[in-house]
C-alpha cells in the first residue's frame, strides 16, 4: 500500500523502546506522535527528552486514539503477542522486539492476526541490520561459500545477567533466559545467512548453576537458565550449533561469533576483544590457494531495522525480517527448551512453515 503522507508511529515500552523512538525519528517520512509506558516517570522523561507529545500509560488506548499507522512493541516478552495482536486488530503495522513471543503458539497467533488485518508484522532481529551482516549476505548470495552445511552461532557472557530479579530472569515474563534473549539474535543471523533452511530435529541442554548462585546471593528471582545450547538438523542436511549464556567461565567479557562452513568457502562474523566491535571474514580455496578476505569498511550503509520497517510499509512490500521467520526461530527455541527438559530429541512432524 503506497503512502503519500508521513507515517504516524507509536512506541510501547520505553526502556528498550527509547531507541525505537530515535530510530523512527531519523526517517524523513515518519513522525513519532505517541509513546506509552506503564511507568509515568519513565514515560515523562523519555517523551520530554525526545519531544513526543502523545503520552499514554495504557497501550490499547494509544492504539485506538492516537491516530497511528504503525507501532513498535518493546515490552517484556510476555506482552509481545497480546499487544501485537491488539495493535494489528486496530489496523496498525507492527514492529515487535525479539523474541517474537513466549513460544511458537503465540507467534503463530501473531502471524494469523497480521494476515487477517493485511498489515505488516516485522520482528526486530537487529543483528541482521549491520554493514557486516549485509556484506556477508551478499557474499553468500554471490556463491562465495557455496552450499552451507555446518555452522556454529554463539553469544556468551562471562558475567552479564540483565536486570537480575526483574523481567529478564522471571520465566513467567521472559519465557526463558539467555537463549531467548541473546541466542535469538545469533540464531536468526545464522539462519538468515543460510537461507532459512527447514529444521527437522533439535537436541538441547540448559543449565542454571551460576545464575542461581548469583541470584541467591542477592536474594533475587532467577527462574530461567544461565546457559543453553542446542544442535539443529535441517532438511537439506545442514547442521547448526547454537549456544548462549549470561554467566559462563570464559576469558572474554562478551563472546559473539557466527561461523558458517560451505562447499566453496566459509564465513565468520564475530566481536573483537570482548567488546561490541565486530569483524567479518570470508575464507576460500582457489586453485589450491587458501585465501582470507576481510571486510575493511562499507561505502554503502545497511538500513537500520527501524528504517526497513517503515520503508517496507511505504513500498507496500514484505519486510526483510518477517513474522514467518520469527515463527521458525520460536519453533527452534521451543525445541531446544523441550529437549533440555525431557532429555530427548525433538523432531518436527512436518517442515516448519516460513
Amino acid at each position: 500500500m503506497a503512502v503519500s503522507k508521513k507515517l504516524r508511529v507509536g512506541v510501547v515500552g520505553l526502556r528498550m523502546g527509547k531507541n525505537h523512538v530515535k530510530g523512527f525519528q531519523a526517517h524523513p517520512e515518519a513522525e513519532v506522535v505517541a509513546v506509552c509506558d506503564q511507568n509515568p516517570t519513565v514515560l515523562a522523561a523519555v517523551a520530554d527528552e525526545l519531544g513526543v507529545k502523545g503520552r499514554y500509560t495504557q497501550p490499547e488506548l494509544m492504539f485506538a486514539n492516537a491516530g497511528l499507522d504503525a507501532v513498535s512493541i518493546a515490552t517484556p516478552n510476555k506482552f509481545h503477542a497480546p499487544l501485537s495482536i491488539a495493535a494489528l486488530a486496530q489496523g496498525l503495522h507492527v514492529l515487535c522486539e525479539k523474541p517474537m513471543a513466549m513460544n511458537a503458539v503465540e507467534a503463530r497467533q501473531m502471524n494469523d492476526a497480521a494476515q487477517r488485518a493485511e498489515r505488516t508484522l516485522m520482528i526486530n532481529f537487529s543483528y541482521r541490520f549491520s554493514d557486516m551482516s549485509y556484506a556477508l549476505k551478499q557474499q553468500v548470495e554471490a556463491g562465495a561459500v557455496g552450499d552451507i552445511y555446518f555452522g556454529r552461532t554463539v553469544w556468551h557472557r562471562r558475567r552479564g545477567i540483565p536486570g537480575l530479579g526483574g523481567s529478564f530472569t522471571n520465566v513467567e515474563l521472559a519465557g526463558g533466559g539467555p537463549l531467548i534473549d541473546l541466542g535469538v539474535h545469533r540464531l536468526d543471523l545464522a539462519l538468515w545467512l543460510m537461507g532459512y533452511p527447514q529444521p527437522v530435529a533439535v537436541t538441547g541442554s540448559a543449565y542454571h548453576t551460576l545464575g542461581r548462585e548469583i541470584a541467591a546471593a542477592k536474594e533475587a528471582t532467577f527462574t530461567v537458565e544461565d546457559l543453553a545450547c542446542g544442535l539443529v538438523k535441517f532438511a537439506n542436511g545442514a547442521t547448526l550449533v547454537v549456544e548462549a549464556s549470561w554467566a559462563v567461565n570464559i576469558d572474554e567479557r562478551e563472546h559473539m561469533v557466527t561461523q558458517l562452513c560451505g562447499t566453496r568457502g566459509g564465513l565468520v562474523q564475530k566481536n573483537l576483544g570482548g567488546e561490541y566491535r565486530f569483524t567479518a571474514e570470508v575464507y576460500t580455496e582457489e586453485s589450491g590457494h587458501l585465501f582470507t578476505k576481510k571486510l575493511d569498511w562499507s561505502t554503502v550503509a545497511a538500513p537500520t531495522s527501524y528504517r526497513e520497517f517503515l520503508d517496507s510499509i511505504i513500498a507496500g512490500r514484505p519486510p526483510l525480517a518477517t513474522g514467518e521467520e520469527g515463527l521458525k526461530v520460536m519453533q527452534i527455541l521451543d525445541g531446544i527448551y523441550e529437549s533440555a527438559r525431557t532429555g530427548s530429541e525433538v523432531r518436527y512432524p512436518a517442515p516448519v512453515a516460513v
